[in-house]
């Protein structure tokens, strides 16, 4: 069985082809970074506009990669959500209408499932329910329990900012270039451990959510009050990831206290960063337990891991979640789908 796959949720358009058998064959990915640069940050009608011209072309190189035909594919897998509503109604239109010219399944995946599920496009080091995944991007900072394909439920979110994006913010406070997070993270190695100390907002809290907003003002007043030359910037990117860091690791090991569970996979764009990586890493294997990444390159918004969770779904036989009649008059999105309503 081959599935198309179509990620459309913010600024990254991504086609990919998967098999049941030969695993990810075909995988494109179009990153809008330059277009939204001049902004500062992701213009909605803009995303859409660009998916538009983007998609079609997309699709074509995954089939000529690939070496199959459009008559090949057995099913398309589209995001529904959540993300920005119009560029979802992009993916979602064009996935429903090469399903209903083909006539063949076309079924949506949550965005977050195909994060959490991402780590399980590599064989060779792949978890197995159940388990608690991190998911950390520049929307979302969730801590779920996964049970089964499509049996979730959420233990803790952010109450306010998503990491990814405060990490954009801090960055941009200090000077640096949108997206800023990742450049952060690169002058931080420069940074004097200890130089700042930063609070850890609500880790002294038995519950699982998070709260960034605090933090980012606290950063936002020091860096206002400073005369930033290079070592400062990079001494306080330092103190703000490690106070990052700290409370993702304070908090994942609350979560696998209250779950009795000893595996975790951190997926989203933000589990690209090496500090994370490392620590929990490391957190993990003081522990006894595994902690799964996806590779770097399938960390962001990618159409591999949403052709991989439409395969598995069509696989289970998710009754409601397979559209075979594909009405396209029914189309729908939700951009603030919760995961704990997957079936």
């Amino acid at each position: 069985m081959y599935i198309l796959g179509i990620e459309t949720s913010c600024d990254e358009t991504g086609i990919a082809i998967y098999s049941a058998i030969h695993g990810l064959i075909a995988n494109q990915l179009y990153s809008q970074i330059e277009l939204h640069k001049h902004y500062g940050g992701v213009v909605p009608e803009l995303a859409s506009r660009d998916h538009i011209r983007k998609i079609i072309p997309l699709i074509k190189k995954v089939l000529e990669e690939s070496q199959l035909k459009l008559t090949d594919i057995q099913g398309i897998a589209y995001t529904n959500g959540p993300g920005l509503i119009s560029a979802l109604m992009i993916g979602a239109m064009v996935g429903r209408s090469l399903a209903y010219a083909l006539d063949i399944p076309a079924i949506a995946i949550n965005h977050m499932e195909g994060h959490l599920l991402s780590p399980m496009l590599e064989s060779h080091h792949s978890p197995v329910f159940p388990f608690v995944a991190l998911l950390i991007s520049g929307g979302h900072t969730q801590l779920v329990a996964a049970n089964s394909i499509g049996n979730y439920k959420l233990l803790g979110e952010s109450i306010d900012d998503a990491i990814g994006e405060t990490f954009d913010k801090i960055a941009k406070l200090l000077g640096l270039s949108y997206p800023g997070g990742s450049i952060l993270s690169s002058i931080a190695k420069k940074g004097i451990p200890g130089k700042y100390k930063f609070p850890k907002p609500m880790i002294k809290h038995s519950g699982l959510n998070f709260s960034f907003s605090g933090l980012k003002t606290f950063v936002a007043n020091i860096i206002h009050k400073s005369v930033l030359d290079e070592q400062k910037r990079a001494d306080i990117a330092r103190a703000f990831e490690d106070t990052i860091v700290d409370i993702l690791t304070i908090k994942c090991q609350r979560a696998l206290d209250q779950t009795g569970l000893n595996r975790l996979v951190v997926a989203g764009g933000v589990s690209a960063n090496t500090t994370i990586r490392l620590q929990l890493k490391n957190f993990m294997k003081k522990r006894g337990g595994t902690v799964y990444y996806t590779r770097p390159e399938f960390c962001t918004d990618n159409g591999a891991m949403i052709a991989y969770a439409g395969l598995m779904r069509i696989q289970q036989q998710y009754g409601s979640s397979i559209n075979t009649n594909n009405n396209l008059a029914m189309t729908t999105v939700q951009p603030r789908w919760n995961i704990e309503e997957l079936e």
